[in-house]
């Protein structure tokens, strides 16, 4: 039988971030030609005064070359590499915020589709602590608080770093395969339930939906976790999670938070970073923001459905945006 993979995987995307913190193969560096290409772009959409996200792709024809390679690339290492990609290279004292917004909104139309993130039909989300952490309406990211690690519901999710914190807020990632072949190793009896559904709050269009969080389909493993919305959706569902679901979930948690899975950076005013929601995890550490409104940590967030994304198997329902 092939509905679950018990096998370890020895892919590039099962990756450990004490073992690729040095290397630099998973950071883009934009040269000047590139620079150049999406200076070209950006002047296009201003002459014709548009912003993000109110133009298309059809709105910034982009045939060069050099730049059509890098969105391939980018999209092979998203699906078949490490799951994410952090690119650098955009000067934030050539670019204000709207400038930097408008490029990255225009690499995201040549990476994929943009798809609304939440009630409100946003195409674009901006990462900033604008909420009240004691009101559990807000999002977590809205606050200053720590993000625990998750992955969000489309295909890819994009952050632009605008302005940092003045201290803490950085971006840590964990590989899904990393913590699964652990999970096999050492807590081979719990494999099972990964595959077992639960209740996902937002997944379903009219309350929470059934998923699992690990699905092997057509030679590739796609995960899905947001603990919360887990629980949530049992919670709305009035179906008590079982303690066994809860162990598992406990065991993925520590797991996820070991030191060495971990991949810590910060995102410098300028960098852009992109994950594949079915391959890695992240999270944000909490941080203390400048007292002054124009100082504080922005960061703009970007889902995207991609054409090169893996398939998913029916019983691990597709997602990608918010369902109104």
């Amino acid at each position: 039988m092939d509905t679950m993979l018990t096998t370890p995987i020895t892919d590039k995307c099962a990756w450990k971030g004490k073992d690729i913190a040095d290397k630099n193969d998973w950071i883009v560096r934009l040269d000047q030609h590139l620079i150049s290409v999406l200076d070209s772009a950006l002047k296009s959409i201003q002459a014709k005064n548009l912003q993000a996200p109110n133009f298309e792709k059809s709105d910034v024809p982009i045939d060069d070359a050099t730049f059509l390679t890098l969105v391939e690339e980018v999209s092979e290492e998203l699906e078949n590499g490490y799951g994410f990609v952090v690119i650098k290279g955009l000067d934030v004292s050539v670019y204000n915020g709207q400038d930097l917004t408008d490029i990255y909104y225009i690499l995201g139309l040549y990476l994929g589709i943009p798809v609304i993130q939440n009630k409100d039909r946003q195409l674009l989300g901006y990462v900033e602590n604008v909420g009240d952490a004691n009101d559990k309406q807000t999002r977590v990211y809205q606050t200053n608080e720590n993000l625990p690690f998750h992955a969000d519901l489309s295909d890819v999710v994009g952050l632009l770093s605008i302005r940092k914190a003045m201290e803490g807020g950085e971006s840590s990632l964990v590989s899904f395969s990393a913590v699964y072949n652990t999970i096999l190793e050492e807590y081979p009896e719990y494999l099972a339930y990964y595959y077992h559904p639960a209740y996902l709050n937002h997944l379903g269009k009219d309350g929470p939906a059934l998923t699992p969080m690990f699905s092997y389909w057509d030679g590739k493993l796609a995960c899905r976790y947001l603990r919360k919305y887990i629980e949530t959706g049992h919670e709305i569902m009035n179906i008590p999670m079982s303690r066994v679901q809860i162990d598992a979930l406990d065991i993925f948690d520590e797991i996820s938070h070991r030191p060495e899975y971990r991949l810590d950076m910060m995102l410098e005013p300028g960098d852009i970073q992109l994950c594949n929601n079915y391959v890695v995890m992240h999270s944000r550490q909490s941080f203390e923001d400048y007292p002054e409104k124009d100082r504080r940590r922005k960061l703009v967030r970007l889902w995207l459905k991609v054409p090169n994304s893996r398939t998913l198997a029916p019983d691990f329902p597709g997602k990608n945006g918010y369902t109104l």
